[in-house]
């Protein structure tokens, strides 16, 4: 009995782990589509294009494989992990991990009058200032758009990523 409980767990835990993989390839695809949606000042479209990831995240794995084969208007993409807030540096787009969720506050005022585009994936920070979060409905991925957050960090928003999003 104990056995096949275990067995069960076993089956269930990578069921779960296989679903969350999947999500964040997905989310490396939301990510990708973004570049195509969003227009950055001047200043930060020359040179690489960076992704930042602020904690240990399973996305990393998918956006260098994006990277390997992907580009941003002839740019290459690059994707930078910080161990801690004071390590951020220029990029274009931040993704802040759940595990880095809590230090959301420090992580969006080490950005604070930047061109960054913050990325979360945790309930309520697209309120709180992330300017996109995904959030998962009825087994689906979808993203929160904050409007002001992308113009008060200097971007540009096409109308049919407006479409598609939660607006907050």
């Amino acid at each position: 009995m104990k056995k096949n409980l275990f067995v069960l767990a076993l089956i269930a835990s990578i069921f779960i782990n296989k679903t969350i993989a999947q999500n964040y390839q997905v989310h490396s695809l939301y990510m990708y589509s973004f570049t195509k949606y969003v227009k950055w000042p001047e200043s930060y479209s020359k040179g690489d294009f960076v992704i930042g990831i602020i904690g240990n995240s399973e996305i990393k794995q998918h956006l260098q494989k994006m990277a390997s084969i992907k580009k941003v208007e002839n740019r290459l993409i690059r994707v930078v992990e910080y161990s801690s807030v004071d390590k951020i540096e220029k990029c274009n787009m931040l993704f802040v991990s759940d595990a880095e969720s809590g230090n959301f506050e420090s992580i969006k005022n080490k950005v604070k009058g930047t061109s960054t585009l913050i990325l979360t994936e945790k309930e309520g920070l697209g309120k709180k200032g992330s300017a996109i979060n995904f959030i998962q409905r009825q087994n689906k991925l979808l993203f929160e758009l904050n409007q002001s957050e992308i113009e008060r960090a200097g971007l540009q928003i096409s109308k049919e990523l407006v479409k598609f999003a939660i607006l907050i």
